[in-house]
């Protein structure tokens, strides 16, 4: 006689794993980390023997699954977003790391840049090239340009800035080609791409890319930075502060754990950055006892459309009074305001 069972067995194994691994076009984030900014930030003969400590905070983001998707439906300090809401259009998961690795990488940067002026040390900023985000289909770039390589060179020309690249192709036409040099994966390559249009997409022949400039910044003293695998722009108010406060021989921690979020501009203003609310809660986890939070003034066109939209400050109160924390939110708009702040606070005892 027949046995069904292993047949039943593994059908039902067949559907189990399905619903755990199945990837589905949506994305759940929850509550990440606090992460001590001291070993990803290492200034030449820096001063680190302070008591305090500095954190930047983290926010998982996975793609769900049938079963995460459905535990995050019920569960506390989960959210469910729909693929379009995280991922720019055209843009695949491959395309939305390598993005979220180069706004870590800006973030650095605009650190670096404020942090060193802020302390007036030497510092000099380098164009470094055209980083690729993403290669539009049937453009004169597909098959040839890859998301992450960073164009050097083009026909005889270097020190490639966007002003630069766009100036040269304005005089350019279709089926002209043009030979391209490409920094991909630490290897050098040499590229010929014809340009061409793209109905619908590119009015006018071009490369069929889109892109950012890329740049570095040397420094007196060198800093050196390793986020490893984090992305994303919202630790750059703490990098600019743990590189002030390895510049600086006193510790302006205080003595204190201190967290935040924020992206830096070049301007050392503080930008809004998302998930804030899930990110008090990854900074009452680690026993943080003061966070920065972003105290960002929504365009009125903007709240016209979201009415219920508030700044992240705001919000990260709301998110704090919820969990009952004791944590210490700190409203800032610029690293200057983040700073006064620090100057004005007694050492912990």
């Amino acid at each position: 006689m027949f046995n069904k069972k292993p047949i039943i067995f593994v059908l039902i194994l067949a559907i189990v794993a399905s619903l755990a691994f199945y990837p589905m076009e949506s994305y759940i984030s929850k509550p990440g980390g606090a992460y001590e900014l001291s070993p990803f930030v290492q200034v030449e003969g820096g001063d680190k023997n302070d008591k305090g400590m500095m954190s930047l905070l983290t926010i998982s983001l996975s793609k769900a699954t049938p079963l995460t998707y459905l535990y995050a439906k019920v569960a506390d300090n989960r959210k469910i977003y729909k693929a379009e809401q995280i991922r720019n259009p055209d843009e695949g998961e491959k395309e939305y790391n390598i993005r979220q690795l180069k706004l870590m990488s800006d973030s650095q940067f605009n650190a670096i840049s404020v942090a060193y002026n802020r302390a007036n040390k030497p510092y000099h900023i380098i164009n470094n090239g055209i980083f690729i985000f993403n290669v539009l289909k049937n453009s004169a770039a597909d098959g040839i340009l890859e998301p992450g390589d960073k164009i050097i060179g083009l026909d005889n020309i270097s020190d490639i800035t966007e002003e630069k690249l766009k100036t040269y192709l304005n005089g350019k036409g279709e089926g002209d080609k043009i030979q391209l040099t490409v920094e991909r994966n630490k290897e050098t390559l040499k590229k010929e791409v014809t340009l061409k249009t793209v109905p619908g997409v590119l009015d006018k022949p071009g490369i069929g890319v889109s892109y950012t400039e890329d740049k570095k910044v040397e420094t007196t003293p060198a800093v050196h930075m390793n986020s490893e695998d984090i992305g994303g722009p919202s630790a750059g108010l703490m990098f600019t502060l743990e590189i002030l406060n390895q510049l600086s021989p006193e510790d302006i921690s205080k003595g204190y754990n201190i967290a935040g979020t924020g992206e830096m501009k070049p301007d050392g203003t503080i930008g809004r950055i998302g998930g804030i609310d899930l990110k008090v809660i990854a900074a009452d986890r680690k026993g943080i006892e003061i966070m920065f939070a972003p105290d960002d003034e929504i365009d009125p066109a903007i709240l016209a459309n979201n009415p219920g939209l508030t700044s992240n400050y705001e919000e990260a109160l709301k998110s704090a009074k919820k969990i009952g924390t004791k944590m210490k939110i700190v409203p800032v708009k610029t690293v200057d305001d983040a700073l006064a702040y620090l100057e004005k606070l007694k050492p912990k005892k």
